[in-house]
């Protein structure tokens, strides 16, 4: 059997439960609160810096309002009211570099979070990413704008946390800068900000593998920075603001730049993602947020990452509501196998009822396997066992046997399923 021996990582203490762990990214009026509260209560917000400020970042912000008419304290306070904390990715694109100077960076930082961080009157934002992929800024000009954001999102607020746009070691594409540009600024960085993706190449197919599959960088890449920030910034958290997968109905377009794009299936999506989040608890990170909440079933790159299709929802959604509502209230505890092409098996743990213990266990693989794979000093008998579900209603139980000297016999898929012990 094959261990991969970078994955052989050590239970992380403090790690938080899931339910403050498992993030959800969102669009700022398309998001609908009430549906997907099921799936998580932490969301992450593309924030158009271009909405407060109008075409020229000298604008002062005229908050709670932004310059296109949406009331910030009726839209953020409506997510908190229904049980969301809210990070905001704030995203200057819109506004050309050359427009920026350090003054109105400053300014715009000090207004955001003298309105909207947990000290003001209105505690609406709990963090501010300055920046989620500012492809248009040299790393030069990015680096100005988040010490001198930062120094006014501090002035304002000292509590409100900041975090780096998506940075990695190097320059890995054009869309996350070097973490290296932000060298000497430690003191203002709160959270180290990754975004990663399971490709296992780009243009022109932009296909995706399965999570575990060790010959992509999607969680290696994450844990370069986990080694970066245990080197630079030793306690402070790294968070996965983006991951995720694309599903459609639709065939490919016969021409064009995804004439040849490759998606997953409904059910891989939502086996990957549900899969996906369990490897990121199993690391040094304390947050991961999920791209996308809905889409328009589009054949082509992002176009097709959505929990639901036109606001209707897919198996992911019923997958990683199951999740969110299963293990909620649980932290991940340790690896009771990690064996690759075999099976993975993690245990959380209830830290409000330490004797409440859960297993969660799927065949780390991408090729529709299921087995029967024997786990030694299991627990207890499970109280409960349920595989992840595709679709409404109650989740189906898993099959298991446990012998006398508490070896457990389970049977697993590329779907996670899930053991309860007491």
């Amino acid at each position: 059997m094959l261990i991969v021996p970078w994955l052989l990582m050590v239970a992380v203490q403090n790690k938080p439960v899931m339910k403050d762990f498992m993030g959800l990214n969102v669009h700022t009026v398309l998001f609908k609160p009430d549906l997907y509260r099921p799936t998580t209560s932490v969301v992450r917000d593309y924030h158009g810096i271009g909405w407060d400020l109008g075409d020229t970042p000298d604008n002062s912000a005229i908050f709670p309002m932004t310059r296109n008419g949406v009331n910030w304290l009726d839209l953020y306070g409506g997510w908190k009211a229904k049980g969301y904390r809210i990070d905001v990715t704030a995203q200057f694109d819109g506004l050309a570099p050359a427009k920026w100077n350090s003054t109105n960076e400053f300014a715009y930082g000090l207004a955001f979070s003298k309105f909207f961080g947990p000290s003001s009157e209105h505690p609406l934002v709990e963090s501010v990413e300055i920046g989620n992929e500012p492809a248009e800024f040299s790393e030069a000009q990015y680096r100005a704008m988040f010490e001198n954001m930062a120094k006014g999102i501090r002035k304002g607020d000292p509590k409100l946390k900041i975090a780096t746009c998506a940075v990695a070691l190097g320059k890995a594409d054009k869309y996350s800068k070097d973490i290296a540009c932000l060298e000497g600024l430690e003191p203002l960085i709160d959270i180290v900000n990754v975004h990663t993706y399971p490709f296992v190449e780009g243009w022109p197919t932009w296909r995706r593998s399965y999570p575990e599959d060790p010959k992509i960088n999607y969680l290696k890449q994450a844990q370069e920075m986990i080694d970066w920030r245990n080197k630079h910034l030793p306690g402070k958290p790294v968070w996965v603001t983006e991951f995720g997968y694309d599903s459609t109905t639709k065939p490919n377009k016969p021409t064009g730049d995804f004439a040849k794009w490759v998606g997953v299936t409904d059910e891989q999506q939502a086996a990957y993602i549900v899969r996906s989040y369990l490897m990121f608890s199993s690391m040094d990170i304390e947050r991961a947020y999920l791209y996308w909440f809905n889409d328009t079933d589009e054949p082509q790159l992002h176009g097709s990452s959505g929990l639901t299709r036109n606001y209707q929802p897919k198996p992911s959604f019923y997958a990683v509501s199951h999740l969110y509502g299963t293990i909620g209230d649980f932290a991940f505890d340790k690896a009771i196998s990690r064996k690759a092409d075999e099976a993975f098996v993690f245990q959380y743990r209830n830290p409000k009822k330490p004797k409440s213990i859960l297993w969660v266990a799927w065949s780390p693989t991408g090729s529709s396997r299921t087995a029967t794979v024997s786990i030694p000093r299991s627990p207890s008998r499970p109280v409960r066992s349920a595989e992840m579900p595709l679709a409404a209603g109650e989740a189906k139980a898993a099959t298991w046997k446990r012998s006398a000297d508490g070896t457990l016999s389970v049977g697993i898929s590329e779907r996670p399923v899930y053991l309860w012990f007491e």
